[in-house]
């Protein structure tokens, strides 16, 4: 090994990961509570010991070089590790100690916080780092091993990632109350093709779905409208700019209260399930492990959040 590298510290590695994450000097420094010149010095120093330039400007844009992906690479493996022996000696003493990493696809963020919070109940020393993202931001999470787990409802074949389904997803098709939909006792999907579809953005894993089961019932809308959250879907569905196709947990408040109605189409809701997923190659931490842990064993609990999600219970935190 280069004698040089030995001399890195991990101060300068942490500077230099927030720059890759933030694509900015100035912005590190803010997030650090540090200046601008001492993000500079460390990033400076820190190329002097690898022996090559970190990152490269193009225009005002802040790109990492081939150098820099290697450390960025070898710097979470590090830190990784080091997470993984303070959780092992928490463990020692007896109790389980960490942060927990999720990315969960933005539909996932409804139930996701609750299940953590029943989690937390057994082992109240853990915290969560919680990233919500589509489904095409979970992959590229995935593949730079970002995450200690993620939660998304179609995962990859061929990126050899080990998953559990543990939720049911179900998608169903809302519209506000007075929409000429919500007239009919009964519906084809097919009755839907002339009215205005709102869908979300490219790379998002509901879309995907409704795409992937509209080619298979030969169903076309060819008026659509995109929207970019769950959030902003759904209100313009209350505005009336349109009919949705929804995962149920989205809507759960809005079909309880009247706002928004299920429409009763006769092939939805359309089910897909919720994952927990990993790399196969993936070293997990003890915290991440005792979730994995947690998600196998408590069936009832998580049937429970069915049930709340579904409206048929009041929506509550989980207990033990």
């Amino acid at each position: 090994m280069r004698k040089s590298l030995m001399r890195m510290t991990l101060r300068q590695l942490q500077v230099f990961n927030e720059v890759c994450d933030l694509r900015s000097y100035s912005r590190a420094a803010e997030e650090m509570s540090l200046t601008q010149p001492a993000v500079s010095l460390q990033i400076r120093q820190l190329e002097e010991l690898v022996g090559q330039p970190l990152f490269d400007y193009v225009g005002k844009k802040l790109y990492l070089t081939e150098a820099a992906e290697a450390l960025q690479r070898a710097s979470r493996d590090i830190f990784g590790r080091l997470e993984n022996l303070d959780m092992q000696l928490s463990d020692m003493q007896g109790s389980l100690q960490g942060q927990l990493k999720l990315a969960i696809e933005s539909s996932a963020k409804y139930f996701v916080p609750h299940l953590f919070a029943a989690f937390k109940q057994r082992h109240p020393e853990v915290n969560l780092t919680l990233t919500v993202v589509n489904r095409a931001q979970a992959i590229r999470r995935l593949s730079d091993n970002r995450d200690d787990l993620t939660v998304m409802s179609m995962v990859p074949q061929d990126m050899g990632l080990e998953f559990l389904p543990f939720l049911n997803n179900p998608i169903i098709a809302v519209a506000p109350p007075d929409h000429p939909l919500c007239q009919l006792e009964r519906l084809r999907l097919q009755d839907l093709e002339p009215h205005t579809l709102l869908v979300r953005e490219q790379g998002s894993g509901t879309r995907k779905a409704c795409e992937e089961f509209f080619k298979d019932k030969r169903v076309h809308f060819t008026q659509t409208l995109e929207v970019s959250s769950n959030e902003a879907q759904r209100e313009c569905v209350v505005a009336g700019l349109g009919i949705a196709l929804l995962t149920r947990h989205a809507v759960n408040m809005e079909l309880t209260t009247g706002v928004l109605k299920e429409l009763p189409v006769e092939e939805l809701p359309l089910y897909r399930s919720w994952c927990l997923v990993q790399s196969k190659s993936k070293r997990q931490s003890p915290v991440a492990l005792a979730f994995q842990a947690f998600i196998r064993s408590e069936r009832a609990q998580i049937s429970g959040l069915v049930e709340r999600f579904s409206g048929k219970l009041p929506l509550t935190p989980a207990t033990r």
